[in-house]
C-alpha cells in the first residue's frame, strides 16, 4: 500500500510553491488596490458630479422670473410662461438631463407642491416620466425631500442634493439638485429642481476596473517570471541537489559528485562544503575497515567531525541576542550517539519578528545527521521568504516528500514570535506540545490538534494556532527525548516528572530551567543508556 501511494503521489517543489505564493500576494494586492482606488474614484465622481449638476441648476435658475410665477398659476403672462417653458426645455435636452422643474411647496408643512415649470428628457436615459402641466398639485414625496424644502425656504440654504443609487420607483439611479428661485426682494418665491442620470459613473467604472485588472494580471506574470528564473537558479535548484545527494548517501552510503560551490548564499554553499567532507570522509573511513587500530582512530576522528559540524549547524553562542532587552533564550542539544537527527533552531526575521523551530528526524546517526541539516537550512530559507508557520511547514514538507526515496520522516514544531505584542502563532508536525510558565503560576502543556509528520506524503496542509506570552512567561519546547528517557527498569521520565522539574526552577533564567531538566533526566536514568537525542529550548519574555 505504501509502495502503491508512493507511485501515484503529486510532486512539489519549494520553488513552485514560492512563486504561486508570490502570484496569489500580487493577485490580493491589486483586488485590494482594486478596492480602495474604486472608493477614491467613486468619491471624486460624485464631488465633481455635484459641482457640474449644481451650475447647471444655477444656470436654469436665471431663467425663471421669480416675480412672475404667481401670475403664471393665476393664467397670466402666458406669452413670457412659454417663451421660458420653451428655454428650459431646450435647455433639458442640450446638457442631457432628465427633468428640470419649478414648484411652490406649501410651507404649512411642507407636504404639497404645485408645479410651474416642467421639462422632460426620457431620451437620456430611457425613462419614463410624465410632464406635468401648468397647476398640477401633488404630495411631497418623501420626508427626505420635505426636509431639503424646509432648509430651501427657512434655513437659508443655496443648494441642496438628493442621491438615488438604488432607485425603487423603476427609474434610473440619479442626482437630484435643488435651487431657490426668489423674488427681486431676495425671498424664496419657489423651487427649481434639476434631475440628472449618473449612468456616467457606471460606465466609467467599468474601463477603470478593467485597467485595474490587466495591469495586475501583467504584474503577476512578469513577477512570476522573474521570481521563477531567480528563484530557481538561487534557491531551488542548490537546495534540491542538497537534498538529493543528503538522501541518496544516506540510503548508499557511497560518495557522489561533489557538490561543490553551488551557491552565493554563506548557508546553502556551507551545507553542501559539509556534505562534501562528510561524504569524503566517510567514505575514507569505510574504506579502510581492514585495519581495526586505524578504523577507531578514523571513527572517532570523523564522528567528531560531524559533530561539530552538526553543532555549528545550530546557534551555540549565549547570550544569542546580547542587545536584545525584550527577551532571554538559551537551547541545548544531547546527541544519543556521536551525532543525531534532534535539531533546534532560532533567528530573527525582521526586528519585530522571532522565528523559533525544533525537530527530531526518524532515526539516528549520519544519515538522521544528515537530513537534520538539510531541514535545518530549508526552514531558514523557506522562513525567511515570508508567510506563516502552517504555509512554511506545508511548502518544506512537499520539498522533502519528493526527494525523500529512504523513507525517513520529521517531526516539526515551528513558531513566530512578535516581539512587540508576545504573540506568538505556531504550526505542529507531529511534533511534542510545548510548556508554557504564566508569570506567578507553572509550567502547563499547551496542547494542540497535531499535523501529520513531514516528509512521509505530499500536500499536507497544516494549521496555525496562536497564543500570546505576557511579561514574566516562559516557553518551553523540547524533543520526545525529554518525557522518553528511559531508565535501567525501562520507565519512562513521563511529561509529569518533566513539568515538576520545570516548576522546581520556573523563577530560574532560561538556562537555568534547561539545565535543571538535565540534571532531573540524567537523575532519573542513572547508568542506563541514552538512546535518543535530548533537546530543550526555553524563551522568556522579560519584564
Amino acid at each position: 500500500m505504501k509502495n502503491s501511494l508512493k507511485n501515484y503521489k503529486v510532486r512539489y517543489t519549494m520553488a513552485g510553491n514560492m512563486i504561486w505564493a508570490i502570484i496569489i500576494l500580487l493577485a490580493v494586492f491589486g483586488v485590494i488596490a482594486g478596492i480602495f482606488g474604486l472608493v477614491g474614484f467613486n468619491r471624486s465622481f460624485r464631488r465633481e458630479y455635484l459641482s457640474s449638476t449644481r451650475h447647471m441648476a444655477e444656470t436654469a435658475a436665471t431663467m425663471v422670473n421669480g416675480n412672475h410665477l404667481d401670475a403664471y398659476l393665476a393664467g397670466e403672462e402666458k406669452e413670457e410662461y412659454l417663451e421660458t417653458k420653451k428655454r428650459m426645455d431646450v435647455y433639458c435636452r442640450t446638457m442631457a438631463v432628465s427633468l428640470i422643474y419649478v414648484i411652490q411647496v406649501d410651507r404649512s408643512d411642507y407636504g404639497r407642491f404645485v408645479s410651474i415649470f416642467n421639462s422632460v428628457n426620457n431620451a437620456v436615459d430611457n425613462s419614463s416620466y410624465t410632464e406635468w402641466e401648468l397647476g398640477h398639485r401633488r404630495d411631497t414625496t418623501n420626508d427626505e425631500y420635505r426636509e431639503k424644502y424646509r432648509k430651501l425656504y427657512e434655513g437659508g440654504s443655496s443648494c441642496e442634493t438628493v442621491f438615488r443609487m438604488n432607485t425603487t420607483d423603476g427609474q434610473n439611479p440619479h442626482i437630484t439638485t435643488l435651487i431657490p428661485v426668489r423674488y427681486s426682494s431676495g425671498d424664496v418665491a419657489a423651487i427649481l429642481c434639476l434631475q440628472r442620470p449618473i449612468s456616467e459613473l457606471e460606465a466609467a467604472v467599468k474601463p477603470y476596473l478593467l485597467n485595474i485588472a490587466v495591469a495586475t494580471v501583467i504584474l503577476a506574470a512578469l513577477s512570476a517570471v522573474f521570481a521563477a528564473s531567480y528563484i530557481k537558479s538561487h534557491f531551488g535548484d542548490p537546495i534540491q541537489r542538497v537534498s538529493r545527494e543528503a538522501t541518496r548517501f544516506a540510503r548508499e552510503n557511497t560518495k557522489g559528485e561533489p557538490l561543490g560551490n553551488i551557491s552565493r548564499y554563506e548557508e546553502i554553499a556551507g551545507l553542501a562544503a559539509a556534505i562534501d567532507k562528510m561524504e569524503a570522509d566517510m567514505v575514507r573511513y569505510m574504506d579502510n575497515l581492514t585495519t581495526v587500530t586505524a578504523e577507531k582512530e578514523r571513527i572517532v576522528t570523523e564522528l567528531s567531525l560531524a559533530a561539530s559540524i552538526q553543532k555549528d549547524s545550530v546557534p551555540n553562542e549565549f547570550p544569542a541576542f546580547p542587545d536584545r532587552t525584550e527577551f532571554d533564550i538559551y537551547a541545548s542539544m544531547t546527541p544519543a550517539k556521536e551525532v543525531g537527527g534532534d535539531f533546534y533552531n532560532f533567528f530573527l526575521i525582521d526586528e519585530d519578528h522571532l522565528a523559533l523551530l525544533i525537530g527530531d528526524v526518524s532515526g539516528k546517526g549520519i544519515p538522521a545527521a544528515l537530513l537534520m541539516m538539510v531541514t535545518n537550512v530549508a526552514f531558514t530559507f523557506r522562513t525567511r521568504m515570508g508567510g506563516s508557520p502552517a504555509e512554511i511547514l506545508t511548502a518544506v514538507n512537499n520539498n522533502h516528500t519528493e526527494y525523500n526515496n529512504s523513507d525517513m520522516f520529521v517531526t516539526l514544531w515551528l513558531g513566530i514570535l512578535e516581539i512587540p505584542t508576545g504573540k506568538v502563532i505556531a504550526a505542529n508536525a507531529g511534533h511534542e506540545d510545548p510548556a508554557i510558565y504564566r508569570k506567578d503560576g507553572s509550567f502547563e502543556l499547551f496542547r494542540t490538534k497535531h499535523g501529520f509528520v513531514a516528509g512521509v506524503m505530499p500536500d499536507i496542509r497544516y494549521t496555525d494556532y496562536e497564543f500570546r506570552l505576557g511579561k514574566g512567561d516562559k516557553l518551553f519546547i523540547y524533543t520526545d527525548g525529554v518525557p522518553e528517557a528511559t531508565d535501567k527498569d525501562e520507565k519512562m521520565f513521563s511529561l509529569q516528572r518533566m513539568l515538576d522539574a520545570l516548576n522546581e526552577c520556573s523563577q530560574g533564567s532560561p538556562e537555568e530551567i534547561l539545565g535543571n531538566v538535565k540534571k532531573r533526566v540524567d537523575e532519573f536514568v542513572g547508568d542506563a543508556p541514552q538512546f535518543d537525542d535530548l533537546t530543550m529550548l526555553c524563551l522568556e519574555i522579560r519584564e
